[in-house]
């Protein structure tokens, strides 16, 4: 069992910046890839980014591309998401979530912490 709890989230005017944190308990947080997603009100939830179980391999939604960094410390079992140049529409709930098994279905998922862009 894997718990994951996000932190970093709050009001930022567009154009800023803000560090999303996943702290993940569990020993085998290092052989999980992770992903972040958000959903946005009256919309679904979508993809944002992946990081694979070394970091060596990330990947990012084109909404986000070149705007978010992905990354990890496996030694403190936490992801981050490093989101700059923000803008209203990256308003949403972002949640962190683990891919137990490498099939890019995420089995456990965070309670999701809240971005608010402000214009």
């Amino acid at each position: 069992q894997v718990q994951l709890v996000e932190s970093g989230g709050g009001l930022v005017q567009a154009g800023g910046s803000l560090r999303l944190s996943c702290a993940a308990s569990g020993r085998a947080f290092s052989s999980y890839a992770m992903g972040w997603f958000r959903q946005a009100p009256g919309k679904e939830r979508e993809f944002v980014a992946r990081i694979s179980w070394s970091g060596g391999d990330t990947y990012y939604a084109d909404s986000v591309k070149g705007r978010t960094t992905i990354s990890r410390d496996n030694a403190k079992n936490t992801v981050y998401l490093q989101m700059n140049s923000l803008k209203p529409e990256d308003t949403a709930v972002y949640y962190c979530a683990a891919d137990s098994r490498g099939s890019s279905l995420y089995d456990y998922w965070g309670q999701g912490t809240q971005v608010t862009v402000s214009s």
